[in-house]
């Protein structure tokens, strides 16, 4: 029996860096069970649900914390979350930032109560915050919680989740390298066929002096004699794309962007165009966020090489991505014309 039953934990992790790991840490090694709670309103670019969700998977595994549960909740996933949970009162709406913070302490004893299945004996933060915290959550549950003060000083890590998005590069040694990763530079090329994307993107990549993730549904296409991917192997495509993505940011120059060749998005267009339907975990790659969309207008002749369909399926593309990248309401620079007009109205774009 550790000094807690149950512990608590708060934070929008965004990102996760080393000094939430260490608060974490010292939670565990007094915790009989500790609960993570993450959220934020808005979100961040770059940290976004799924983003903190792997981050945790990856630092967390079961096998390393297995008496730690973390939930990860998007601005508007609560009602997702107690259905998933079967629970059946009316869920409260996530506080913004800014709101006072009493609407966050309530929210908090909420998910505590609702979704982490009962009270919590105390609330662990860095934070100037916690002693009002604990109280707060004190008064909701009927008996006391303490508050567990975690290097309030930051001089074990001098971390600050603010800094960190403001400048990944200047914070690098302050979170794991899985975490920097999601947080470099990421330009996504996109287009029709024939639409001249494969070779701007290496074009960028030159003048930036970076790396680029090469397109892996294509090179499937091609070991498989260029059968139609099946849905299975689709989801699959987008799965090892994001992936080369977190590969290449580890290996970028630092302070450049990557260069991506294709994104979950294009995956997903193939899959409803020759399939009528997509996975789950498709659909939700495909909201991957970017920091610059590049579209390649359709604006000279279709070349056809053997591999692609016609100019009208070009067409149907190019409308798709943009219908879609208004949705999703994505950072889009259209770009046309020669191959040098096209780097050049990148690179301005990124100025």
């Amino acid at each position: 029996m550790k000094r807690y039953a149950r512990g608590l934990v708060v934070g929008k992790f965004c990102p996760l860096h080393y000094g939430h790991e260490h608060v974490i840490d010292t939670a565990l090694d007094v915790c009989d069970e500790l609960f993570v709670l993450g959220y934020t309103r808005p979100e961040f670019d770059g940290c976004e649900p799924a983003e903190r969700r792997r981050w945790f998977g990856l630092r967390y595994p079961a096998s390393r914390a297995a008496n730690l549960h973390v939930l990860i909740l998007g601005a508007d996933e609560v009602p997702s979350e107690c259905a998933r949970r079967g629970v059946s009162v009316p869920a409260p709406a996530m506080p913004c930032n800014d709101d006072p913070e009493e609407h966050h302490r309530e929210f908090c004893g909420w998910i505590c109560r609702e979704l982490f299945g009962g009270s919590v004996d105390a609330v662990f933060t860095s934070e100037a915050y916690g002693e009002g915290f604990a109280a707060s959550l004190a008064r909701q549950f009927g008996h006391p919680v303490d508050h567990v003060a975690v290097d309030p000083a930051r001089a074990q890590v001098p971390a600050s989740g603010t800094a960190l998005r403001r400048d990944p590069r200047a914070g690098r040694s302050l979170m794991a390298p899985e975490v920097y990763a999601s947080l470099v530079p990421r330009i996504a090329l996109m287009g029709g066929e024939s639409s001249g994307k494969t070779v701007l993107a290496h074009a960028v990549a030159q003048a930036l002096g970076t790396v680029t993730v090469e397109e892996y549904g294509r090179e499937l296409w091609v070991e498989q004699g260029g059968a139609v991917l099946s849905y299975e192997d689709l989801q699959r495509v987008a799965e090892v794309q994001v992936e080369r993505e977190y590969r290449a940011a580890a290996l970028a120059p630092a302070g450049a962007a990557i260069v991506c060749d294709t994104t979950p998005l294009t995956t997903l267009f193939y899959s409803l165009k020759d399939h009528g339907a997509a996975s789950s975990r498709l659909l939700e790659l495909s909201r991957r966020r970017y920091t610059l969309n590049v579209l390649c207008e359709p604006d000279f002749p279709f070349v056809q090489d053997g591999t692609r369909r016609d100019a009208a399926f070009r067409a149907e593309q190019h409308a798709w991505y943009l219908e879609r990248l208004s949705e999703h309401d994505a950072k889009l620079l259209r770009v046309e014309g020669s191959l040098a007009s096209r780097v050049d109205q990148v690179l301005r774009a990124l100025r």
